[in-house]
């Protein structure tokens, strides 16, 4: 009967390092948990903070800025310095009469004139290959993107959802007019 005690201490001994093992993993892991939860949390705050400083531009880019001309005088305008207000973004102006394309960083002038061209409307995964970017999921949802900021922004239309056109009522002011 001995050697059925010795086997069994043999098999406790064994369970008493794989225990030890898993432990030594579940802290492991506990601790990198821990830092991805961490990791998570810095980048929540940096979205949220983000979408804070981008409202309050808006709001101020909505407001009329007084612009100096060159005989010393004030006068408002509207988007006065609208091609300045970058601040680690691209800022895309809300469209008003008289304004032109150039404005826009260049992206967003390749995508008007993509959507001026086209003989109706166009989705995004027309635009992409017509941008020179390759057809990937990722591309295609940064152009969308891209195409809803123009519509919210009053330079392009969308009818029916992911269906992007010209805005009506700003006839000669094509991408192609400029």
């Amino acid at each position: 009967m001995g050697s059925l005690f010795e086997e069994l201490e043999a098999r406790e001994a064994a369970a008493r390092v794989r225990v030890e093992e898993l432990e030594e993993e579940l802290a492991l892991v506990t601790m990198q948990l821990g830092q991805a939860r961490e990791g998570l949390e810095r980048l929540r705050v940096t979205r949220e903070t983000a979408a804070e400083v981008l409202a309050e531009m808006t709001v101020a880019s909505d407001a009329e800025t007084e612009v100096e001309t060159p005989d010393g005088g004030q006068v408002s305008s509207p988007y006065a310095g609208a091609e300045r207000r970058v601040v680690g973004v691209l800022a895309v102006p809300k469209w008003q009469p008289g304004m032109d394309v150039k404005v826009l960083p260049q992206v967003y002038q390749d995508i008007l004139e993509v959507v001026a061209d086209a003989p109706g409307p166009v989705r995004a995964k027309q635009i992409v290959p017509r941008i020179g970017l390759p057809a990937q999921v990722g591309k295609i949802e940064g152009t969308r993107s891209k195409l809803k900021r123009l519509v919210e922004r009053g330079w392009l239309d969308e009818d029916e959802p992911g269906l992007f056109t010209p805005a009506r009522g700003r006839a000669g002011t094509s991408p192609n007019s400029g």
